[in-house]
């Protein structure tokens, strides 16, 4: 909930308007993540109407000033979220939107960093992983300041199939979608865990569950043109820990630096959030096919990352 005893206003600004970003403004005014909510889209008109929409349910929820703003309004903002570019289209790649993106997000970049160097980016738009990494190199901001949503999303397509399978509410399967947030993603079942407990799932039945984890968004795509709900309450989830402070334990994109053998890459791994972005990384203890999966992600990403300068 947004505290309205701070000296000093909470402000989020989410950069584009489109299916995610809408869908993340709603959840974030729903659940009065901060006390302020800018919405800034190439298209000003539809940031505007999205704002006055949401405007008028305030009286049934309060606590959140929103406006539609631009990027002058970035300069005072704690979380700057991008979910702005290209969107995937049926049948397309993440990485096929990657020089797409890339020439988008150089102009939107240089014009938050022009008037913000004390905020936090949270990067949600595909490649996500790529796109958090150039965000990085361009801004210069520490490395802890500029996150992506990661696998933080995948992480729970693939707890809730398990729980699913199991017959268990899915916020008590303990499982990790690791690396690319996209098709060379790594499911650690050497961990997966209920209570501590390991999962008794036989061989075919894992190779369903993390298939079905990873096509999940071209499913989804091909449904219905686009994700929104599952990765608006991700994002929603990341800014909880960052303006709540709470170290919480989440699987967001970030610098790697010898890291199971990764170096120089952005990947989804499980990280402590609290106010200042990622404050620690933690290492998981990999058997020898996941490490070898994970550092063959690494390497995909970084050829993609290469082909680009």
């Amino acid at each position: 909930m947004a505290n309205s005893t701070n000296l000093k206003p909470s402000r989020v600004v989410i950069v584009g308007m489109g299916a995610v970003g809408t869908t993340t403004g709603y959840t974030l005014m729903l659940r009065q993540r901060s006390s302020e909510l800018v919405f800034v889209d190439v298209n000003h008109d539809k940031a505007t109407g999205e704002m006055l929409d949401m405007n008028h349910g305030l009286p049934f929820t309060g606590g959140v000033k929103v406006w539609a703003g631009d990027y002058s309004d970035c300069k005072d903002a704690d979380i700057i979220i991008i979910t702005a570019g290209a969107s995937q289209k049926p049948g397309e790649t993440r990485i096929d939107l990657l020089k797409k993106n890339a020439s988008i997000f150089k102009e939107i970049i240089e014009k938050i960093t022009a008037v913000n160097s004390h905020g936090i980016l949270l990067i949600a738009t595909n490649p996500v992983d790529i796109l958090s990494y150039t965000s990085w190199k361009q801004s210069g901001w520490p490395a802890s300041r500029v996150i992506g949503s990661g696998t933080l999303l995948d992480s729970a397509r693939f707890r809730y199939l398990i729980g699913k399978n199991k017959g268990i509410d899915p916020r008590s399967i303990h499982a990790h979608i690791i690396g690319e947030h996209g098709d060379s993603e790594v499911p650690v079942w050497s961990l997966a865990n209920v209570a501590g407990t390991n999962l008794e799932l036989d061989e075919e039945t894992q190779e369903d569950i993390f298939d079905r984890t990873k096509n999940a968004a071209y499913e989804i795509i091909n449904a219905k043109g686009a994700t929104s709900y599952a990765i608006a309450l991700a994002l929603d989830r990341i800014v909880a820990a960052i303006l709540g402070n709470e170290g919480s334990v989440l699987n967001v994109s970030t610098l790697l630096e010898d890291y199971n053998g990764v170096s120089d890459v952005y990947l989804g791994v499980p990280c402590v959030v609290d106010r200042h972005g990622v404050r620690e990384i933690l290492p998981l203890p990999l058997n020898e096919k996941e490490k070898i999966a994970f550092q063959a992600s690494a390497n995909k990403l970084k050829e993609q990352i290469a082909g680009l300068e």
